[in-house]
């Protein structure tokens, strides 16, 4: 191989790499990714939570997006209020009776208001 036909292929390699990049970036643009959450993820609380917020990234499109709550078995136990906040549209959250002691997983759906759509969830624990 020739060292120009070995520099053009390195040069193919790079501009390959950075275009790659370039797309990568501009896909996680637009995004709303979770930025934090109460309880917090993973968190331990010794009492119930009267509701589960959560804040993302980006502004949230009201219509799409959603929080749900579910016991250890799987059964939905917030009440079915979740919304996003009009006045701080990158936050979204939902009301919770009194839980007891266990397990609950947090289950969320975020549609920026490009059109992009996350999803995710979580667990947090209420301690005896």
């Amino acid at each position: 191989m020739s060292d120009r036909t070995a520099t053009t292929r390195r040069w193919g390699r790079r501009a390959l790499a950075g275009l790659a990049a370039f797309a990568l970036a501009g896909t996680a643009l637009g995004h709303a990714m979770l930025d934090r959450a109460s309880p917090p993820v993973g968190a331990r609380v010794t009492a119930s939570p009267a509701r589960v917020e959560l804040w993302f990234s980006e502004r949230l499109e009201p219509v799409f997006s959603s929080v749900k709550v579910f016991d250890a078995s799987g059964r939905q136990v917030d009440k079915r209020d979740g919304a996003v906040d009009p006045r701080e549209p990158a936050h979204v959250g939902v009301s919770v009776p009194a839980l007891p002691a266990g397990r609950y997983r947090v289950v969320w759906r975020a549609v920026s208001v490009d059109t992009h759509v996350t999803s995710g969830d979580y667990t947090f624990d209420v301690a005896p």
